[in-house]
């Protein structure tokens, strides 16, 4: 089964299990009923963007999509994923009784941005930078931040990544607190 196909499953698992038509989340999320549908039978390829605002709108971490509910440590998923700028590779996912944070090895690429949708209330996000220089945060103050770097900032709003300056590569924590279901 490829990634299409698994994220598919997740997503109606996790839509299924809220009680929600593929019309109410097609309306929560902002995404096409016609796009869902096809994520759900994993004919269509997800971006980054779309399962953001998919996952954001069923209140779950991006990592509840992208893998099945797996103990910290047990394992990589090294099935990657796409937005306009950025593509992400899961590498971790660890929760406690405060937070689950996915952990993602980036690459941001040369001269793209992109802006990232709010995502759950309270949801954090930390980058470390392994090579080039970043742009990222807040798109009304951005900070920029280069190899050995790192930054922090809250991700329940309107964010932005860029590489103005060629490819960046780095790792990428989202926390989301506990409350989130």
């Amino acid at each position: 089964m490829g990634l299409n196909d698994e994220v598919g499953r997740r997503l109606r698992a996790l839509r299924t299990a809220r009680g929600l038509t593929l019309s109410e989340l097609a309306r929560r999320s902002g995404v096409g009923k016609g796009t869902l549908s096809e994520l759900e039978s994993g004919t269509r390829n997800p971006t980054l963007e779309t399962l953001y605002a998919l996952t954001t709108a069923l209140n779950r971490p991006l990592s509840a999509v992208l893998s099945d509910d797996l103990p910290s440590g047990a394992g990589r998923h090294e099935a990657a994923v796409s937005g306009s700028a950025v593509t992400a590779v899961l590498i971790e996912r660890h929760e406690t009784p405060e937070a689950l944070t996915d952990v993602f090895r980036i690459t941001i690429a040369a001269g793209a941005t992109q802006e990232s949708a709010a995502h759950v209330a309270g949801t954090t996000e930390s980058l470390m930078i392994l090579s080039g220089t970043a742009v990222v945060g807040d798109p009304a103050a951005p900070s920029s931040v280069g190899p050995g770097g790192s930054v922090c900032w809250p991700a329940d709003t309107v964010h932005l990544y860029s590489a103005p300056h060629g490819d960046v590569h780095g790792i990428l924590f989202v926390r989301y607190p506990a409350t989130a279901p």
